[in-house]
């Protein structure tokens, strides 16, 4: 997430009532999470065991909740709870504006779309030429809906993420403030549901295919040309790589990538990043191969059994 305008570091530092090291005037322009922070970005931390990888990320600025030597160039936000002051951050930058209609105000539809009845299609939501959003569709605020999109009934865009953190008081949620965003020539089938990121964008790359009832999460990039069957759940943070294709009843682990032009063959667990070109089956996730040759050898098993037996 951008801020509109560049804020210096003690203008952070007084919205969320922190100490600070660094000069008063340091530019800060955004915040992010670790895997897209930029020069510029604020990013929080708030376990010694990502010390290090926040303090040496992309990020100039480190949220975190111990006053540690500052890497050269970069500023501290000394906070006792950095999830809680990023949350302060994302609603102090990013705030819930509720709605008073159905197709607010400000959404810019292009030429020859057509919106069906029922629909909710939320603040500063842009959607392309020739796009098709059938009924009981909801998109949330800041979308970003390309040309020739077609989205079938009941289909969510812009839920906010899966993402918490366990406090004996119960789970307190990672506030979301990013974006969905659908390139061109996109379909969506029915009941999809397509997380926004937490500060940056989850995105579905040009000529993309989905089927009905899919779960795609917070900041995931789907590439352009890719094929995604019914009941696939991707979680937050993935990487599909352009032209995978991807079977029904599909599901990932976080943070993994899928290479391009993959086949990932129905009902099979994702459980790490795979390379591309390559069809894969299985929980865990092996080549198909590969694992169809071990269900083969298992059918033989009860036959080895038995001559182990004879021979003894």
């Amino acid at each position: 997430m951008k801020f509109s305008q560049p804020y210096t570091l003690k203008q952070i530092a007084t919205i969320i009532d922190c100490e600070f090291v660094g000069q008063d005037e340091f530019p800060v322009l955004g915040m992010n999470e670790i895997h897209v922070v930029e020069t510029g970005d604020i990013v929080f931390v708030d376990h010694p065991k990502y010390y290090d990888k926040a303090l040496h990320s992309a990020a100039t600025i480190v949220l975190i909740n111990k006053e540690v030597e500052c890497p050269e160039g970069k500023a501290l936000l000394i906070s006792d709870d950095p999830f809680r002051d990023f949350n302060k951050l994302t609603q102090f930058f990013k705030p819930f504006q509720s709605a008073n209609k159905s197709v607010a105000d400000s959404v810019k539809v292009g030429e020859n779309s057509v919106i069906q009845p029922n629909c909710f299609i939320g603040h500063n939501v842009t959607i392309g030429k020739n796009c098709i959003i059938h009924s009981n569709v909801s998109i949330y605020d800041d979308a970003v809906i390309g040309d020739n999109v077609v989205i079938h009934a009941g289909t969510v865009l812009g839920a906010s993420a899966f993402y918490y953190k366990n406090r004996p008081e119960g789970f307190d949620q990672l506030k979301s403030g990013g974006r969905v965003v659908i390139k061109d020539n996109v379909h969506i089938g029915a009941l999809c549901t397509i997380d926004k990121g937490v500060t940056g964008d989850t995105i579905i790359g040009e000529g993309s295919k989905l089927d009905n009832q899919i779960q795609v999460g917070h900041d995931t990039v789907i590439g352009k040309k890719c094929l995604i069957a019914s009941q696939t759940g991707i979680a937050g943070c993935v990487v599909i790589e352009d032209e995978v294709t991807i079977w029904g009843q599909v599901g990932t682990t976080s943070g993994i990538r899928i290479g391009a032009k993959a086949v990932i063959m129905g009902q099979t667990g994702v459980t790490k990043s795979v390379v591309g070109g390559k069809t894969y089956f299985g929980t865990p996730i092996e080549e198909s191969r590969n694992k169809l040759k071990e269900f083969a050898l298992l059918r033989q098993l009860p036959k080895i059994i038995e001559k182990l037996k004879e021979n003894q």
